[in-house]
């Protein structure tokens, strides 16, 4: 009996023929890429395999929203030329020929003025600084691409090696409006690989031999990607259970785990009911049930109780029993739900510091500039600018623009516990002083997404204290962002992480059988 309240991603009796009969039963927390791509990779080699969500929706960061009349990502993302891991599984997911490239331009704010950045010409030409600086900054930027040997970076902070590199004029004006737009104060507590790893990745493109920013996506978005994800995770007999965030996993006795998920509640005064939901994309033809918005399949709810209050609690079933469980959430909470990892391995987990996000998606009239990013050197509410609509086609948001507003926090910002409201009037404000022409009766529709840990910070020495993957307790294992060691957080370096995690489980799994 499935249940009550937790929707699942059915597989098809089809799915379930192509399982070996001696697989593991293997558990993931959480349905972002890692963790469907783990799903993916472990179900192709015979095991059988349970998602956790404890959201409505799969994607984790990835995932999509509607803004206005449309459904686009929640937070902003960007696929490289040179991104060979996510290009690999779009197209082993058939939508490699969805791709659009696009030629995309660079803009800085600074001193109440907007310059582009977007070649070396207006790169000389940048006002904020003199030309030894620049001079300076290019040699930086140019070494930092050039370097292969990322550990020796982890030694010295950010701030000592670009203040060599750059000199401190150029540090104080550029580096540090932009460390601290990224990092806040905790960037004089981070390391030089972080600033390797960033500029690695926006050369990346360049070295892919088109030596220009193209920038690319899926058409639809990652609503589409998800959209068809759900279907081949369905096609392969992984099951997802949605709207179960897991509370504890146990080892037992005899060798067995046990994932408890939170009891739900629900509203009583909701019949049984199927709701197809359509996009202009694809309809399921698999026995599968996911969110609304993905697909043209079904949401299902179980029949409510007759008489039961609003307030009744709903209790979860017992929990069932998986040989292997898989915790690709934040560490703090892999920390909180696997109580019995060693003591300190359990506050290594928990005292991973980490950054947040409070993200704006706002659809407006008209563009604001001809910039994919914006960067800003000046005092802001928010990091940066992402004009999502100077790469992807107006047409689909009806001819309207739809632009990013990050700012990155600590995870006990207060900014957290602002009102929508409230941070809609001072980041739309901001935007009616750099943007004259803008109004705000320009904007359509506003929405917040607040995330509280969103990419570890890569502190000195960081990869020399980095908790294993493998925990203490045998068949658990810890993955996440974490382990992204010698890059930035993007859907492309997850995938990666997720095939390297896959590849050493299998070869274990295999040399245990051939034990």
């Amino acid at each position: 009996m499935r249940p009550p309240r937790q929707f699942s991603l059915l597989c098809s009796d089809k799915g379930r023929e192509q399982l070996n009969t001696n697989s593991q039963k293997i558990a993931i927390v959480g349905s972002g890429f890692l963790g469907m791509t783990a799903a993916l990779r472990l179900a192709e080699a015979g095991h059988r395999v349970t998602i956790f969500e404890s959201g409505a929706a799969i994607g984790g960061l990835a995932s999509a929203w509607r803004i206005g009349d449309y459904t686009w990502d929640r937070h902003y993302h960007v696929t490289l030329l040179s991104d060979e891991h996510t290009r690999g599984l779009i197209e082993e997911l058939g939508l490699a020929n969805q791709f659009r490239w696009v030629e995309t331009k660079t803009g800085f704010f600074a001193d109440g003025q907007l310059h582009s950045m977007s070649n070396a010409i207006e790169f000389l030409k940048f006002p904020p600084l003199d030309l030894i600086s620049k001079i300076r900054l290019g040699l930086t930027i140019f070494k930092a691409s050039r370097i292969t040997d990322w550990k020796e970076l982890e030694k010295i902070t950010v701030e000592e090696w670009l203040t060599k590199l750059s000199g401190k004029r150029t540090f104080d004006k550029i580096w540090r409006p932009l460390l601290l737009a990224k990092l806040g104060e905790s960037y004089k507590d981070t390391s030089a690989a972080f600033i390797w790893a960033t500029i690695q990745r926006m050369y990346a493109a360049r070295r892919s031999g088109m030596k220009k920013e193209m920038f690319g996506y899926v058409r639809g978005g990652y609503a589409r990607v998800l959209e068809r994800f759900a279907e081949v995770l369905a096609e392969k007999g992984i099951e997802v259970r949605l709207n179960s965030p897991v509370q504890q996993v146990e080892k037992l006795r005899n060798g067995a785990f046990t994932v408890k998920v939170i009891d739900a509640r629900r509203k009583t005064d909701l019949a049984a009911r199927s709701l197809a939901h359509r996009t202009k994309y694809a309809a399921f033809n698999s026995a599968v049930a996911v969110a609304a918005g993905f697909s043209g399949a079904f949401i299902t709810e179980p029949e409510p109780t007759p008489r039961r209050r609003r307030s009744d609690r709903v209790s979860a079933p017992p929990p069932e029993t998986f040989d292997r469980v898989i915790l690709t959430c934040p560490s703090a909470k892999a920390a909180e739900i696997a109580p019995q990892l060693k003591g300190r391995e359990h506050l290594d987990l928990a005292n991973v510091r980490y950054q947040g996000i409070i993200c704006a998606s706002v659809l407006i009239r008209s563009s604001l500039s001809k910039f994919y990013v914006t960067n800003i050197i000046d005092d802001s509410p928010f990091t940066g600018i992402i004009e999502m609509t100077a790469l992807v086609n107006k047409t689909d948001f009806g001819g309207n623009s739809l632009i990013y507003l990050p700012k990155y926090v600590d995870p006990d910002d207060k900014l957290f516990d602002a009102s929508d409201e409230a941070i809609r009037e001072s980041f739309i404000a901001a935007l009616e002083k750099m943007y004259p022409r803008f109004k705000r009766r320009d904007v359509l529709a506003f929405r917040v997404s607040r995330v509280r840990r969103v990419f570890p910070l890569p502190v000195l020495n960081y990869s020399d204290d980095l908790p294993p993957m493998r925990t203490s307790v045998d068949g658990l294992y810890v993955v996440n962002s974490t382990h992204i060691v010698n890059g930035t957080l993007n859907v492309n370096e997850t995938v990666a992480l997720a095939k390297r995690f896959t590849g050493e489980l299998l070869d274990e799994l295999s040399g245990k059988e051939a034990a």
